[in-house]
């Protein structure tokens, strides 16, 4: 049998969502946006199933729903990748090609034109039929298609699922596609003769469910997921997840639901069930239907909310070799075996009916005998509710657990859709790739046009930075010396507005009164003072130096010439607190009055202070840290257009002087006020203090990645909240890094959203990551010979690559 689809076209009009078939059937056609695979927990999976039943119980008898999840073997374009920079190239040309499988979910709710219970065993689906289009709806069309839509809104409502009509232009492919047996280049025919079905380069077979004497015992929303379960914990998946992405190959999930007459099928089956009581003595298959159908009809009698329903499963496999799909087809049964379910395999006439009335428009064409009778909660536990990772139109580059394609992580959140603050967290213990992680998030921020500042302990960003050399500056302290950062300095006296004598106002109270808490009235002396030392000499040199002698010099009128009660600065305190940092002051030199090198920073978009000399100093690190947040308010965020991210690595390091937790907790206030954002990266969240500041800094935090960690994750689950489904994902974490494609899994929780994402890069990007070890002395060295890291990485990778090959 050879058809022409030009010659039969199914469909005889569209009118936006509404199909209008050649055999009189009404079709509402939608696509569905499904959760990612992994993402849902045990109970996730029911409450879905929850939403399902409620949705549909309510449709008008003679409705059916057919869902179709088609799976495709593709290769990844990397349309969405950038591919500009040095490593964004790399990373464009490492991904591009790579094979994986799309996923494309459609539900459709069909108003049958024939809706008796028994139909002939083969339909011509091509024939028409009279009036196929009718000229206006009738009252029941009229309820139809308003059920539909009040059953997609309550599906819509469930937050976890999001069904969109489909428009004129996708139905039309989606129907072009089925019958052209998904060949891309041409048009062709359909072959469907009794040994095989072809079309174009394609040979099609099918696996189906279609009695219920196929179910074991059971069915359930979802099952344990094997491959990430443990002794530990349990990690779910959907009931028929075998069948959906986890086979991996060319093939199509039809589901169809027949909502008949529950009053008409309670007689049906009390006249079949009085039919096989006469006769189950004579076979063991007809005592099994015999108790199903008992057990079928308590629940009709039992439960006002069940709903009978005939269904249809089946999966439509295809191969560009007719001797691939035998394998395919042992996979399949594998998969139904672990269910408990015997599927029939169609030949000859039946494939060809099964092949056909899988395509939305045809499926009221399967006959009794192709339908199993059961309740509709059973039915809902055979649909597949998650889909592929999902890409945000603009994002960080990570890659999904499948086939480690990439996906776009929107973790900026301009529209602010899923977080209110877009502060983030790093969590790993040493030697798990914190830094590594840290170097893929900011290298990706930084040429998406975010500016950086990142506050090293330990020297991790040195090759990044390399690769702009026209774009960052370091500033590294060194014992004794300046960083070159003079708070005080104005270029005009117009400079001395309200919001600079607030900043030096905040930054000399912390110094002269930390870890104090400050009143109004200290805060507005402060300002009073700073802006008469302004005033008093508006073109000469500002310093703290200044300022000091400025005060000591007027101690006796300063305070009854501005009005300010001397309970509210103590003036003999602020000298004597603050002569530490002035003339042979213990800590003079930090403010030591040279050329300012604030300026520096406005031009810069990737600043690095390295401070790991001063890391176990109390008193220098708070100061520095200090100065360093008095240079990001005059020139960072002096534009609050302009997107920007402070890290601070090594974050433990800072955070054993409680005088530096209470620094950072400024900069979580303050950033609310810029288009910023902060980072921390800590291999425990122990070390974080459990204090009211800390917890200040975590409920500020909504994004969090967390590597792998041996020791557990109770601390982590504790603190920030986690559910016990994000406890499986920590749990469920496992790296690779001796196969063919490296990477180490990262747990992400963006919001109330939690996945386990992957981090496979290119080699290009793997040597500008490195941070330690002979690998990278060797980069190094090569830098400092060619004086360029783009040549240096190359070279490298082309090293690597070559003694990679030999050992081979």
């Amino acid at each position: 049998m050879r058809i022409n689809l030009t010659q039969h076209y199914p469909i005889a009009d569209i009118q936006c969502n509404m199909v209008f078939a050649n055999n009189g059937n009404l079709v509402l056609c939608y696509r569905a946006d499904l959760p990612e695979i992994y993402s849902l927990s045990e109970k996730d999976f029911e409450d879905m199933h929850g939403s399902w039943f409620q949705a549909l119980k309510s449709l008008p008898a003679g409705t059916m729903v057919h869902k179709q999840d088609v799976y495709r073997k593709r290769p990844y374009a990397a349309e969405q990748l950038p591919n500009s920079t040095f490593l964004e190239k790399a990373t464009h040309a490492h991904f591009k090609g790579r094979q994986f499988i799309s996923h494309d979910s459609y539900l459709f709710f069909i108003w049958p034109k024939n809706k008796g219970l028994n139909r002939a065993k083969y339909v011509n689906p091509f024939k028409k039929v009279a009036k196929a289009v009718p000229e206006g709806l009738t009252d029941s069309l009229n309820s139809f298609v308003s059920a539909v839509k009040d059953s997609v809104g309550f599906l819509n409502n469930s937050q976890k699922m999001d069904f969109v009509p489909l428009n004129q232009i996708k139905i039309l492919s989606l129907t072009d596609n089925f019958f052209n047996g998904f060949n891309e280049g041409f048009d062709t025919d359909i072959v469907l003769n009794k040994d095989h079905a072809q079309i174009g380069d394609h040979f099609f077979d099918v696996l189906a469910v279609n009695n219920e004497t196929c179910f074991g015992e059971s069915v359930h929303s979802s099952k344990t997921d094997d491959a990430f379960t443990s002794d530990d914990f349990v990690f779910h998946q959907g009931f028929i997840d075998g069948l959906g992405l986890n086979l991996n190959e060319n093939h199509i999930v039809n589901q169809i639901i027949y909502l008949d007459d529950k009053h008409k099928w309670r007689k049906l089956l009390e006249k079949r069930l009085e039919e096989l009581g006469k006769s189950s003595n004579f076979g063991t298959q007809n005592k099994v239907v015999h108790e199903k159908i008992i057990a079928i009809l308590d629940q009709i009698n039992q439960d006002d909310n069940a709903r009978i329903v005939r269904g249809h499963l089946n999966v439509v496999f295809w191969s560009g070799r007719k001797d691939e799909l035998g394998p395919i087809a042992s996979r399949i049964k594998t998969e139904f075996k672990e269910l408990d379910i015997v599927p029939y395999y169609p030949k000859g006439e039946e494939r060809k009916n099964y092949l056909l009335n899988s395509y939305c428009c045809f499926s009221s064409n399967f006959s009794d005998e192709d339908l199993y009778v059961t309740d509709l909660k059973h039915s809902l536990c055979l649909l597949i509710n998650n889909t592929n990772y999902k890409s945000d139109t603009t994002g960080i580059i990570f890659n999904d657990r499948q086939h480690n394609t990439p996906v776009l992580k929107d973790v900026w959140d301009e529209r602010k859709k899923r977080i209110k603050a877009r502060n983030f967290a790093i969590f790993a213990p040493t030697g798990e790739g914190k830094s590594f992680l840290a170097n893929n998030i900011l290298r990706q921020y930084f040429e998406s046009g975010v500016r950086l500042v990142i506050i090293d302990l330990g020297g991790s960003y040195t090759k990044f930075a390399k690769l702009y050399p026209e774009q960052y500056i370091t500033l590294r302290y060194e014992q004794g010396k300046s960083l070159g950062i003079n708070p005080f300095f104005i270029t005009k006296a117009d400079d001395v507005g309200p919001e600079r004598l607030e900043d030096l106002t905040v930054f000399l109270l912390e110094l002269f009164a930390s870890g104090l808490k400050v009143a109004k009235a200290q805060e507005v002396a402060m300002k009073k003072i700073l802006r008469n030392y302004y005033m008093g000499n508006p073109n000469g040199t500002h310093s703290l130096e200044g300022f000091y002698n400025f005060v000591r010099d007027s101690k006796e009128t300063l305070l009854g010439r501005l009005g300010i009660d001397a309970a509210y600065f103590n003036i003999t305190n602020f000298l004597h607190i603050m002569s530490e940092y002035v003339g042979d002051g213990l800590y003079s030199f930090l403010f030591e009055v040279r050329e300012d090198q604030s300026y520096k920073l406005e031009d810069k978009r990737l600043i690095v202070f390295e401070l790991d000399e001063v890391k176990d100093n109390k008193e220098v690190l708070s100061v520095m840290l200090k100065l360093i947040k008095s240079a990001i308010q005059r020139t960072i965020w002096r534009n609050r257009a302009e997107k920007g991210i402070i890290l601070f690595d090594e974050f433990a390091k800072q955070l054993k002087f409680d005088n530096v937790l209470e620094s950072v907790e400024f900069y979580y206030q303050a950033i609310r006020k810029q288009n910023g954002a902060i980072g921390i990266i800590l291999q425990s969240i122990n070390q974080l203090p459990s204090n009211s500041t800390s917890a200040s800094i975590l409920e500020n935090t909504q994004i969090i990645y967390s590597l792998r960690n041996e020791k557990g994750y109770a601390e982590l689950v504790k603190r920030l909240n986690l559910s016990s489904h994000d406890l499986n994902q920590l749990k469920s974490i496992k790296n690779d890094l001796k196969g063919e494609r490296k990477y180490t899994e990262i747990f992400i929780k963006i919001g109330k959203e939690s996945n386990i994402f992957r981090l496979e890069v290119p080699p290009e990007v793997y040597a500008a990551y490195l941070t330690e070890g002979s690998e990278n002395e060797i980069i190094m060295k090569l830098y400092r010979e060619h004086g360029d890291m783009p040549t240096a990485i190359n070279e490298f990778v082309k090293m690597k690559f070559q003694k990679s090959y030999s050992s081979n």
